[in-house]
């Protein structure tokens, strides 16, 4: 039987989308993993590219299998297979691995408890193994015919398994060959031997001639402390299977004959006022929201109203540009009023608020991955790259994007602004990295 037969595979869910922060894993074999998949492939370009692509949240779930990493990538319309190889142990250096683990009697404690010792590397060392990737070890492989080799998508894959070896350091055991439960097995065998090796040194004649027959030595109690707590040790479980999908919703009829879409942009709409009347509520505005004026009225009903006659009208008698019509619009379905007012009407921010931004943005983001931003008042301009933030009176920050010379609002605002760059930067309109 192959060992990709004995160990099988492990799938994991996919990663959402996470906004700013740091791309490597954080623990100490996610550390070692990173640092060894960066001495590999010493190319900042496609390093940085994958650091990126892996924080979009366009990775598939990925398998880890002896030998092999996958996942499926979503490129804007394309669907790409990438694939990251490594060598598979043998027999042999499974086992003189565990013979050098057995001399440690307490990283073969850690081990048999269900833990992964940082000092495992010792014993790999010794053992002249290879545990975390090396030159001519690791390999890459992906559809999306990048001139870069690796391409970003692999480098992507790879900081994300480093996220995973932050929950789940025995991956990197079985990506070599061996699941954890076959590593502690094959651990408690070679103590096992090494436990009768020692009996049998006891008991040879030759080393206790000296000694009368009827005064065998008492063994230490402490001797073989580590061989009987790996037999007395219950079988480390297997982890929980990931939870099954949602079912499909059922398609359901309207009850009422009005169809969905009309109910759900009033329901929306009634939520951003009382939004709003919440916010006044809660001392955060001086003065309760105002009626809309006809522009805003025109803009809102523009942005919520299903039926596609009606924004024609509205473009005819708005006694403005359609353009500007379409842009509110935008703005409105990305946060009410208070996007219009972003869209509109410029400001200064205090510089307190400024300087805060400015430090979350330095805290969250590497010194080489974060982008030359330009301030004017509330906007914040990603230089050379036709993207901006606008800091709201609401204390949001609303995405843009330079479209025909004009700026259009480009997603949801959110209350960080390094979440909100994040978002930005992470993939043009056509869907390659920025």
């Amino acid at each position: 039987m192959s060992e990709v037969q004995r160990s099988g595979a492990r799938g994991f869910p996919a990663f959402t989308a996470r906004r700013g922060g740091r791309a490597r894993g954080q623990s100490f074999w996610a550390a070692q993993w990173a640092g060894a998949v960066e001495d590999v492939w010493p190319e900042e370009g496609p390093l940085k590219k994958g650091r990126s692509f892996a924080r979009t949240g366009r990775i598939g779930p990925i398998t880890v299998s002896p030998g092999r990493v996958a996942a499926e990538m979503y490129g804007g319309e394309e669907t790409y297979t990438t694939r990251l190889t490594l060598t598979v142990l043998d027999d042999d250096a499974w086992d003189l691995l565990w013979e050098k683990t057995a001399d440690r009697p307490a990283e073969a404690e850690a081990l048999l408890a269900g833990d992964l010792p940082e000092d495992l590397l010792e014993a790999v060392e010794d053992a002249r193994v290879r545990m975390l990737p090396g030159y001519g070890d690791l390999d890459a492989d992906c559809d999306c015919d990048g001139l870069d080799h690796p391409c970003p998508h692999a480098t992507a894959l790879a900081y994300q398994l480093s996220w995973l070896l932050d929950t789940d350091p025995w991956l990197l055991l079985l990506i070599r060959g061996r699941a954890a439960g076959e590593a502690v097995e094959e651990l408690k065998s070679a103590l096992l031997l090494r436990a009768l090796a020692d009996d049998e040194e006891e008991n040879d004649p030759g080393e206790t001639e000296t000694e009368p027959a009827t005064t065998a030595p008492t063994p230490d109690p402490g001797t073989y402390a580590a061989q009987r707590a790996a037999y007395a040790r219950p079988a480390t479980p297997l982890p929980d299977l990931p939870p099954l999908p949602e079912p499909p919703a059922a398609p359901e009829e309207p009850l009422t004959g009005i169809e969905a879409d009309p109910l759900d942009r009033l329901a929306a709409d009634a939520a951003l006022r009382a939004r709003e009347l919440l916010a006044y509520a809660q001392g955060v505005g001086t003065a309760p929201p105002e009626p809309l004026d006809v522009w805003q009225d025109t803009v809102r009903l523009a942005a919520t109203h299903p039926d596609p006659h009606v924004g024609e009208r509205l473009r005819t008698g708005c006694g403005r540009p359609g353009e500007d019509l379409d842009r509110a619009a935008a703005a409105w379905r990305t946060g009410g009023r208070a996007a219009l007012d972003v869209l509109e009407r410029p400001w200064t921010p205090p510089e307190q608020q400024t300087a805060r931004a400015r430090t979350a943005l330095a805290t969250a983001w590497e010194a080489d991955e974060l982008p030359p931003v330009t301030v004017d008042g509330n906007h914040w301009t990603l230089t050379g790259r036709d993207l901006q933030l606008r800091l709201g009176r609401d204390g949001r920050w609303y995405p843009y994007r330079r479209r025909d010379d004009l700026w259009w609002p480009a997603g949801p605002p959110s209350t960080d602004p390094a979440e909100a760059l994040a978002d930005l930067t992470g993939l043009a309109g056509d869907g390659e990295l920025l």
